[in-house]
């Protein structure tokens, strides 16, 4: 499933869909200037809900920044909030590998697509909004901050190029394409709305007859494959082009990592269940949001929401966790921003040339640290009542 979808992600970004959506988002974030700690997120989660990776947010962050220092306000409020706007638009979008990998273990519990986005999108949304309110008046303003009058007097600082427009039929390509991916991304989720969309067939095995359908992951794969070729045939997108792209360099990428780990995970998990499972049974009985801290701390770890939802989940549905609960702790998958060390937090580090976005001098006091808590903290203050399986229905 996920190759699918990262194969419909490169064929957009290809015939150019993919520069077009960041040309989209770069105007509306230059349109609102004063507005930009608050726009800045929503843009970004919007953009990566839509392509279901945090790649594309390389292209907005010099943006922001740029942006940001000619209204004078302080770079690290919206960059800070915009990289957590980031992952949590993983977490929301529907054909993120990450909850592709939810929706494939929670399925036999009868979790269907529309009823996991019905919790997760209002939810990581309105944590990104309080975690915006929570920057918003972060640190002096650009005039009144002596570091920053102090690189002033000492560099000059260079203004960020708008993105090439693109014209003729480049541009009918890179709206078709983009058009055509989301109504791709639309199909799935009305598949999940209404199974009774997805075929059935007969399997005759030894003169018996039965009937089945087309289950959920094989109906993702067939609309997501057959996305990526119509966009070849109609918008032009260059097969070469596709394979050599950064989406399916880095997709690539994140599925070896994703099975690796998981195998590694799944491996040890079976070989030492029994242990595991009466080790932290009792504890997490008592405490289940302990389960939630085990998301965060693996996520950090292996710097992979996917991954870290392939090797703890499983080990919550064999604690028999209520399926709820397992739901509302999966934005804890995403603890990527507590250290550091990962690509978009390093970039938003660079790209604000006014020295504002910053990892602290104890590692952990980092630019990214309170808003990436504030949501979490929300997040977990809001979890479901787990006694009730209504809460699904």
């Amino acid at each position: 499933m996920i190759i699918a979808v990262i194969t419909a992600l490169a064929t957009m970004q290809a015939a150019g869909g993919l520069d077009y959506l960041v040309t989209l988002a770069e105007r509306i974030m230059r349109s609102h200037p004063q507005y930009i700690t608050f726009i800045a997120p929503v843009v970004t989660y919007v953009l990566i809900f839509a392509s279901g990776t945090t790649h594309v947010i390389y292209a907005l962050l010099p943006v922001i920044s740029e942006v940001s220092r000619k209204a004078n306000i302080r770079p690290e409020r919206p960059l800070s909030i915009s990289v957590i706007a980031g992952f949590q638009g993983v977490v929301a979008s529907p054909i993120s590998a990450a909850t592709v990998a939810m929706i494939g273990l929670l399925a036999v519990k009868g979790v269907s697509l529309p009823r996991m986005l019905a919790i997760t999108i209002p939810s990581t949304f309105l944590g990104i909004l309080i975690g915006a309110l929570s920057v918003a008046w972060r640190g002096k303003p650009l005039s009144d901050d002596p570091d920053y009058q102090s690189r002033l007097a000492t560099t000059t600082a260079k203004s960020t190029e708008q993105s090439p427009v693109q014209q003729g039929k480049e541009l009918f390509n890179a709206r078709g394409s983009t058009l055509l991916f989301l109504t791709g991304i639309i199909v799935v989720v009305l598949i999940g709305i209404f199974p009774s969309l997805r075929p059935t067939y007969e399997i005759v095995s030894e003169g018996v007859t039965e009937t089945d359908q087309v289950s959920m992951g094989s109906a993702i794969m067939i609309v997501m494959l057959a996305i990526a070729g119509l966009t070849m045939i109609l918008f032009k997108a260059s097969p070469s082009a596709t394979i050599k792209g950064t989406i399916m360099g880095s997709g690539i990428t994140a599925i070896i990592s994703i099975v690796g780990v998981s195998w590694l995970g799944s491996s040890f998990f079976e070989g030492n269940r029994a242990y595991i499972v009466s080790g932290i049974s009792e504890v997490i009985r008592i405490y289940p949001w302990t389960f939630a801290a085990g998301l965060f701390i693996l996520s950090a770890m292996l710097f992979s929401a996917a991954a870290t939802v392939v090797i703890l989940m499983p080990v919550g549905l064999a604690l028999s966790l209520p399926v709820p609960m397992l739901i509302a702790f999966y934005p804890a998958a995403n603890g990527v921003f507590f250290l550091p060390t990962y690509g978009t937090l390093l970039a938003a580090v660079s790209f604000d040339q006014t020295g504002t976005t910053k990892i602290g001098k104890y590692l952990l006091n980092h630019s990214f640290m309170l808003p990436g808590l504030v949501f979490d903290g929300l997040r977990s203050r809001y979890c479901p009542d787990t006694q009730h399986d209504s809460f699904l229905s």
